[in-house]
């Protein structure tokens, strides 16, 4: 299975749906996944098929809905879901709540399971995937947290991302202590700490990590641009055009599609 270049929407959240669409579609990615917080909001469907719509008429993909849920007692799902289904996205960003693994205590772990284990089969049963947003201040932020959650939860997904300040070496024995978890990749390049860099200052990371994953039964559906410098839309048809150049670069698998 061929990996997806794609683009997360929260990418320009000072843009709308259709400027994305253009902007996705003229720098030859695939597929999108629409951000929960400003392009497609929770429990609006109509707004999900609108999204939906100019989307498969570009001849592009949604790969996902990227939710806010943070596996709250109090949260609900079901408006999630609904945006979700709307949009015809067969997977939802969640988040592992609001505290870091480091700092987490066991009732903490047992909310966050409780939930996610409740939102899982809500959201299984409308054929909806839930993956784990891959980020410190939740109980995600390395393999050894996130794979307790995995392990907990049958059903769960995670995403993967490269830490804030790890070297490539790190990141990439991160994301090997993870696979085949991992459904999608967010794509940037951040050096040495959070600080925006163009995605081919980081290529010794990304090379590997493609490499790695093209040797997989079962890669990651998606790889998907997330921040570009200064949040500049002129910079996408470069950034996808090193994206893309990495994916065509890694050998070919043929691997079922999930």
């Amino acid at each position: 299975m061929t990996i997806r270049p794609g683009l997360c929407s929260v990418t320009f959240r000072q843009l709308t749906p259709e400027q994305i669409v253009d902007l996705a579609a003229d720098a030859g990615l695939e597929t999108i996944e629409w951000g929960g917080d400003v392009h497609v909001p929770p429990g609006d469907a109509k707004r999900a098929a609108e999204v939906a719509r100019l989307t498969t008429d570009a001849g592009l993909a949604v790969s996902s809905y990227g939710s806010y849920f943070r596996a709250g007692s109090d949260e609900r799902l079901t408006p999630i879901l609904d945006s979700a289904e709307a949009l015809g996205a067969d997977r939802i960003r969640v988040w592992a709540g609001s505290v870091d693994a480091a700092d987490a205590d066991e009732a903490d772990w047992t909310a966050v399971i409780g939930r996610l284990t409740e939102a899982v089969a809500e959201a299984s049963a409308r054929g909806i995937r839930l993956s784990l947003e891959y980020h410190r201040r939740t109980l995600a932020p390395d393999p050894a947290s996130t794979t307790r959650l995995l392990d907990a939860v049958p059903g769960l997904g995670t995403y993967w991302q490269p830490a804030v300040d790890a070297p490539d070496a790190q990141a990439l024995r991160e994301f090997a202590a993870l696979t085949p978890r991992v459904d999608a990749v967010h794509v940037f390049s951040w050096w040495p700490a959070a600080e925006r860099r163009r995605l081919h200052e980081r290529a010794g990371l990304w090379q590997g990590l493609f490499a790695a994953a093209s040797a997989l039964p079962e890669p990651p559906r998606d790889a998907l641009l997330e921040f570009v410098p200064d949040d500049e839309p002129a910079l996408l048809a470069a950034e996808a055009a090193t994206l893309r150049g990495w994916i065509a670069a890694a050998p070919e698998q043929n691997a079922p599609a999930r």
